[in-house]
């Protein structure tokens, strides 16, 4: 499994620009002009692993296929949103269907790019994005809870649990706080994502900033990353504008030109990193000479449930797993070694998969 990142943030901060940049594609229309991306681009990329790159070169695999992440560009949204304004209520109905929000903020200065608000302040944008969707999630709520009464009446479990959940969400949304800051039991967890409360979904902060400051960021990101880590959620600093420049360049090349920059890496390893902290999310592999292939799991994730990430045959039979750890792997130089060495162990259905498992499944059909 992968996971859908959308790209939110105000007209003009950089948005389709870094859309274009980590999917190397020109479909969202890069423009000095609200609402140029009037429906959601989605393109999905590659997520980087060198350790995909590695298993596949001990295992001498014919073919590296890596895990993938989605990325929906969404167009831009204004004050007013929540009541429709700037055809909010078209992309307040897009933020819903994505498993984390990538908020892009402008962190540059550009007299030939104008700001909707006439000024670059990334903590005042964030605070309106913000407000929009906690508006939105408010009225939101209040039709729900109107429109359950009826089914509470009737004695309907559900509806009761939902009732109690939305009235938590509405006491968080009224005091000025977003969903998310609600804590929710593990009882409760699939009642409470089924509301899909826009405030609800965890936030990653993209700082924008100019090429020269892309290595180090600037005082505008410093107070995003203040921000941030008062609200409990991440950041990362990234410069659309290299990252459009290096998806154009072979890896060679690109490679150069971060280094000529100041920079270790590229903008979308350290943005799918974080979207991966953000979401518990981890990796674990299955090697051949066919394939060495990477797959996404949530951390905490039992045996049997990442084997029907493959495919539920294999967790609906699942007999055991035959693991490895990545270090072991290398180390010993593949499967067949790590055998020998004492290094597979076998696994059943109550173990947890760690990040970098490899792993082969037995399974009944």
């Amino acid at each position: 499994m992968g996971f859908k990142m959308g790209i939110v943030g105000l007209p003009n901060v950089g948005k389709s620009t870094l859309f274009n940049a980590l999917t190397k594609t020109a479909a969202a229309q890069a423009a000095n002009f609200p609402f140029c991306t009037i429906e959601p681009n989605v393109g999905e990329v590659a997520v980087p692993d060198a350790r995909l790159e590695k298993l596949a070169g001990i295992a001498a695999s014919k073919q590296i296929i890596p895990t993938r992440m989605t990325f929906v560009d969404i167009a831009g949204l204004v004050k007013g949103a929540s009541k429709g304004e700037g055809l909010g209520n078209q992309f307040l109905a897009n933020i819903r269907e994505v498993d984390a929000i990538a908020h892009v903020l402008r962190c540059f200065e550009d007299g030939d790019v104008t700001h909707v608000e006439g000024r670059v302040d990334p903590v005042a944008d964030a605070e309106t994005i913000e407000t929009e969707l906690m508006l939105a999630d408010i009225e939101s709520l209040e039709k729900r809870l109107q429109n359950i009464v009826r089914k509470i009446r009737g004695g309907d479990k559900e509806a009761v649990q939902q009732e109690r959940l939305m009235k938590m969400a509405l006491a968080a949304l009224e005091e000025g706080q977003p969903a998310r800051v609600v804590d929710v039991d593990a009882e409760d967890a699939k009642a409470w994502s089924m509301l899909q409360l826009l405030t609800s979904k965890p936030v990653l902060y993209v700082c924008n900033v100019g090429e020269a400051e892309a290595a180090e960021g600037n005082a505008h990101s410093a107070q995003v990353a203040e921000m941030a880590a008062a609200q409990g959620n991440s950041h990362v600093v990234i410069s659309a504008q290299i990252e459009e420049e290096i998806s154009q360049l072979e890896d060679d090349e690109a490679q150069m030109f971060l280094e000529e920059m100041g920079l270790s890496e590229a903008g979308l390893d350290r943005l799918i990193r974080a979207g991966y902290e953000l979401l518990h999310l981890e990796t674990y592999f299955t090697v051949g000479p066919k394939e060495a292939r990477a797959w996404t799991i949530k951390t905490g994730t039992s045996a049997p449930k990442a084997a029907g990430v493959i495919h539920g045959d294999f967790e609906k039979g699942f007999i055991r797993a035959e693991t490895i750890a990545y270090d072991d792997f290398v180390s010993l130089g593949g499967e067949q070694p790590a055998k020998d060495a004492g290094k597979m162990r076998a696994e059943g259905k109550g173990y947890i998969v760690k990040d970098g498992d490899v792993m082969h499944f037995l399974f009944n059909t």
